[in-house]
């Protein structure tokens, strides 16, 4: 919480449970692990994740730069600490995030914007100028930005080899999903309900034993008799 919100204001947690998340991903990457030793040797393991561990590894070049310098890193809100321009720009409808995340996308997104005197000004010719500099020039491009919807400059930009898309909500990220061709929800028919389940779609996809959808998930305690006889084996 200490990195997250805006400069100077109240930690700010996030929006779901991640670090639960986190650690459960952890631990199913540990029980994979302790198969792959168990097929070799025929020995098992005990795997143990920790809620607190999981978050210090997430927090990846955050807890990276403490570790290797020291550095205590503070809520800089939606910006990026090491890397100009990257955060939130309002648009003329709504706000977009663009991450140039080197010269040439910072270059490009000039050219798209119309700005080329911000490619060649020497106050942003490096990625370190442009930190150096973050407010004078975060202010030249949302001017610029706030002539466009976020829609027509995401299309643009994007064109243009530079990461960047609107901040949508659930119902628009899910639209966008289905757009794409992800199929980000679906229904199953469980014969144990009288009413179709809608779910999310397991992220992972793989060619020869795709995922299966064929039960809803359980009530409390609709399993339990089906789990301990698996755990008796």
């Amino acid at each position: 919480m200490s990195v997250t919100g805006e400069p100077g204001g109240e930690g700010t947690k996030a929006g779901v449970a991640l670090v639960d998340v986190v650690t459960g991903l952890h631990a199913a990457t540990g029980v994979l692990a302790a198969l792959r030793h168990r097929d070799r040797t025929g020995e098992g393991q005990h795997v143990e994740v920790s809620l607190l561990s999981s978050l210090l590894s997430a927090l990846t070049n955050q807890a990276s730069a403490y570790v290797a310098a020291g550095a205590v890193p503070k809520a800089m809100g939606n910006r990026h600490p090491s890397i100009v321009p990257y955060e939130v720009f309002p648009a003329a409808d709504r706000a977009i995030v663009i991450a140039a995340g080197n010269d040439r996308q910072y270059r490009a997104l000039c050219t798209v914007l119309g700005r080329e005197d911000l490619a060649a000004d020497p106050r942003y010719a490096t990625n370190t100028d442009r930190v150096a500099n973050r407010e004078a020039l975060v202010e030249a491009l949302s001017e610029t930005l706030r002539t466009r919807t976020a829609d027509e400059w995401f299309t643009a930009i994007s064109d243009a080899g530079v990461p960047c898309g609107p901040i949508n909500d659930l119902a628009e990220a899910f639209d966008l999903g289905t757009r794409l061709g992800l199929a980000p929800a679906v229904r199953v028919d469980d014969p144990r309900r009288d009413r179709p389940a809608d779910l999310v779609t397991n992220p992972i996809r793989l060619t020869a034993t795709p995922p299966a959808y064929r039960l809803a998930p359980p009530r409390l305690g609709e399993d339990d008799t089906w789990v301990r006889e698996i755990l008796d084996r």
